[in-house]
């Protein structure tokens, strides 16, 4: 093998072939490598949606739960995201780890998880996240940092131990069309796998960098 060569997509048997599940294959063993490393938020990604403008955003979010069925994240239904999604549901995710030198880009349609679902979530989350998810009322104007203070002391005081989950608060889970790995490559020649989805199967193709 020359040093211009690659076999870091040879977890993939035959890319041109239809295949139901490579995509995931591939992002379980790069996140779970990332998952490894001593220093990193291997669960951190960038997620980007547009407004009704056509105006784009991104931000980071925690990946909090992923399967066949999509990437779930939570969030304030009153934040800027959250807008953004109800009247275009359509956004992407960026994963980058620069320990590993790798990416992964996600695109596709988001959904909303069910309240029972947020629900049980909401409940794992320590009790001071519970109260700042009742305190913010996320990207709203903040005149002054005591308020949001004062509003997590009173959901502090109110609800001591059991904390219900906020109406205006769940998930969103982004169900994928759209995978592309990028992996570093010498002398900026990059390695791109693209997979793209086709009614049931998934479609892969080499690009350039």
């Amino acid at each position: 093998m020359t040093g211009l060569e690659y076999d870091g997509v040879n977890t993939i048997q035959n890319m041109k072939k239809v295949t139901k599940t490579a995509p995931l294959s591939l992002f379980k063993q790069w996140y779970s490598e990332a998952l490894e490393l001593p220093v990193n938020t291997p669960s951190a990604m960038i997620l980007s949606t547009v407004d009704k403008e056509g105006r784009p955003s991104s931000r980071v979010v925690l990946l909090k739960q992923w399967s066949p069925e999509g990437f779930v994240f939570y969030t304030n239904f009153i934040s800027r995201k959250a807008k953004n999604l109800d009247c275009n549901p359509h956004a992407s995710l960026l994963f980058y780890w620069d320990s590993l030198r790798k990416q992964i880009r996600i695109e596709g349609v988001v959904e909303k998880v069910s309240p029972e679902e947020a629900q049980r979530y909401f409940k794992t989350r320590p009790l001071e996240s519970q109260w700042g998810a009742w305190a913010s009322k996320q990207s709203k104007i903040l005149d002054n940092r005591s308020v949001l203070e004062d509003r997590y002391l009173h959901f502090q005081r109110t609800h001591p131990e059991e904390v219900p989950t906020p109406d205006f608060w769940g998930g969103y889970r982004l169900i994928p069309d759209r995978f592309e790995f990028w992996e570093n490559g010498k002398y900026r020649l990059h390695h791109r796998l693209l997979f793209e989805k086709r009614k049931t199967a998934w479609i892969s193709e080499i690009l350039y960098p």
